[in-house]
């Protein structure tokens, strides 16, 4: 069964994932990203930038094949998008369809009220099936 995680008051989103991303690709596991287009440009966009001794390596979904398949990180639309990856981070408002077959979901929730009220819809689905779900509250780490 999944493993699922929430990481709550995430004050910038695209750069807590970035942090999330570099921290995944140091480990050598492989990750999908989930996410609307426009937060997945704007992600790409930042993750050729937001560190300047980090290259952390990745495409987006539309890539051509033997690129997807030498990239350690890849951001798409939907899950059906992606290669098979060990953790799935979900950028975006609603379950991500797919999520399943990835062994860790990430969800980053922002500190704004709508993005906490798709959360805790996001949440009520998970823990209505079953799922277990870690709460990592990052106000309560400052």
């Amino acid at each position: 069964m999944t493993e699922v995680a929430f990481h709550f008051n995430v004050s910038d989103k695209l750069g807590y994932a970035c942090r999330l991303l570099r921290k995944a690709y140091a480990a050598g596991g492989p990750v999908g990203v989930v996410a609307p287009a426009d937060t997945l440009d704007a992600l790409n966009t930042q993750l050729w930038s937001f560190s300047a001794l980090d290259f952390i390596p990745h495409c987006l979904a539309t890539a051509p094949a033997p690129v997807l398949g030498a990239t350690p990180i890849v951001l798409a639309e939907n899950c059906a998008q992606l290669p098979q990856a060990g953790v799935l981070v979900h950028l975006g408002a609603a379950v991500p369809s797919g999520f399943e077959r990835f062994e860790r979901l990430i969800e980053l929730v922002a500190t704004d009220d709508t993005d906490r009220a798709h959360a805790r819809q996001r949440w009520r689905h998970y823990a209505d099936r079953g799922y277990q779900i870690k709460r990592h509250d990052l106000a309560a780490k400052e």
